[in-house]
């Protein structure tokens, strides 16, 4: 659909609080194969790092010459997130971000909506894209907490590490949390293994580890009660440590290497269950009832 269509729109926080997990990999080739699908997608940086902007080749803002970025969205309501876009690809473009966002923080520190800005941009975009994938910052701060507002659901790039399984527990209390207290709609999707060796035996564990624990949660009432461990695993795959050096998605700079390959059926998954996802929505209760086999109400 063209931009400003209304469609339904799916808002994803890749979110993890270790870094080097492979988040922001996942973030920009997992949203490169997305717009490969020929999907609409835009990634916004919520990282004062600016990690996901410099792995699709844009140079962060800097100077009151630069375009808008993402710390210019949040800092004045009255930007729109289409001045801050830069495009990418076709079907991909990025929110930039800078080192500046990290003062964020401290100047929205008096603001009553300081946690739904982006929120409040997404929402004023109209349906402009039908994929935004936020990339958020380790730690819980005002940035990821933005991000958490905005979403509707959050995928977690971990690695099948002991250590790191243990961190998840503290990753879905953080999103039980901002539930709660911020975003009643926001749920876990899934976890995405990164960097994976499906040779380590301690890494089957920890996959088993992960299954048994989401089978477990299924009538919990929690938001990670349909979470899931997202297939294929991301293989180990030294190309994908190259191409941010070259300002490029792993389908640029090596479209047919086994990182991409793996985001290809990623993309592909996570695509099919929002499809799913809006053609439920867009049932009536009569025709749900008819696939269930259901009589109609009497009146």
């Amino acid at each position: 659909m063209p931009p400003g269509t209304d469609q339904p729109v799916r808002v994803i926080a890749l979110m993890n609080q270790k870094g080097g997990v492979g988040k922001t990999t996942t973030t920009v080739n997992l949203a490169a194969a997305i717009a490969e699908l020929g999907r609409s997608v835009l990634i916004i940086d919520m990282d004062p790092q600016a990690h996901a902007t410099l792995h699709v080749g844009v140079e962060p803002g800097a100077g009151e010459d630069s375009p808008p970025t993402v710390y210019d969205l949040l800092l004045d309501p009255s930007i729109g997130l289409d001045a801050c876009v830069r495009p990418v690809t076709e079907r991909l473009a990025i929110v930039p971000a800078e080192t500046d966002l990290a003062a964020a923080e401290t100047e929205l520190a008096g603001a009553p909506d300081r946690n739904r800005r982006l929120a409040a941009a997404i929402d004023r975009a109209h349906g402009a894209y039908e994929f935004v994938l936020l990339d958020c910052p380790p730690g819980l701060g005002l940035l990821t907490l933005n991000a958490l507002a905005a979403a509707q659901e959050v995928i977690i790039p971990m690695q099948a590490h002991f250590l790191a399984l243990q961190g998840v527990g503290k990753l879905l209390e953080t999103v039980r949390m901002v539930r709660d207290q911020v975003n009643p709609d926001l749920r876990v999707a899934g976890v995405v293994l990164c960097m994976h060796d499906s040779q380590v035996s301690h890494s089957r564990e920890v996959v088993d580890d992960l299954t048994d624990f989401f089978e477990g949660q299924r009538d919990s009432g929690m938001p990670w009660a349909h979470a899931r461990l997202y297939r294929p695993p991301i293989r180990r795959n030294i190309k994908l440590a190259e191409c941010p050096s070259f300002g490029q998605t792993i389908f640029q700079y090596a479209p047919w290497a086994p990182g991409a390959i793996d985001y290809r059926e990623l993309a592909e998954s996570v695509v099919a269950e929002w499809d799913r996802a809006v053609r439920r929505a867009a049932l009536s209760e009569a025709e749900i009832r008819v696939l269930r086999g259901q009589p109609e109400p009497i009146e």
